[in-house]
């Protein structure tokens, strides 16, 4: 039997802050929306420009993470698959379509609407922002005769890079 392939890649800017509830075993769960820009040219050749709004689930540590980085008109990448559920309500049966996140990279950097640092907040590749903010650069490493130096949170020249 021929195997499936469900994945998605989503960048655009949350709507709302995140929602961060626990289930009543006490998984946490946190839903947000992202807003995704897209420019398509109409019949008479005109540029539009129109949004779409898609709904995001994140579960566990991850569900934590996205419920205290991110907030409204925050961008971040979300990567996941799609999933549907169904349930009645009022007698009449409902469905929804929503983006279960596996993992959620936060793009903006302090300085742009929040105060955290952007990062993964997916499996493990995340770190939280540290408490003080020291302009001293890290300690330069070496290894076979190559230097490897951590920047940081400084800013890259792009003059700098050789292509």
């Amino acid at each position: 039997m021929a195997r499936s392939l469900n994945q998605v890649t989503l960048m655009g800017n949350l709507t709302r802050d995140p929602e961060l509830r626990q289930t009543p075993t006490g998984q946490n769960v946190t839903s947000f929306s992202l807003a995704l820009n897209r420019s398509y040219k109409d019949q008479s050749g005109a540029w539009q420009e129109a949004t779409d709004y898609i709904d995001i689930v994140a579960w566990g540590p991850l569900a934590e993470r996205v419920s205290q980085y991110l907030s409204k008109g925050r961008r971040c990448l979300v990567q996941g698959r799609l999933q549907s559920r169904s349930w009645e309500q009022e007698g009449q049966k409902r469905s929804k379509v929503e983006v279960l996140a596996n993992d959620v990279t936060f793009l903006d950097s302090r300085g742009e609407g929040g105060d955290s640092e952007g990062g993964s907040a997916g499996g493990g590749g995340y770190s939280a922002p540290a408490g003080g903010n020291d302009s001293k650069p890290a300690p330069s490493k070496k290894k076979d005769d190559v230097v490897i130096e951590d920047i940081g949170d400084q800013p890259i020249n792009l003059d700098d890079i050789p292509f």
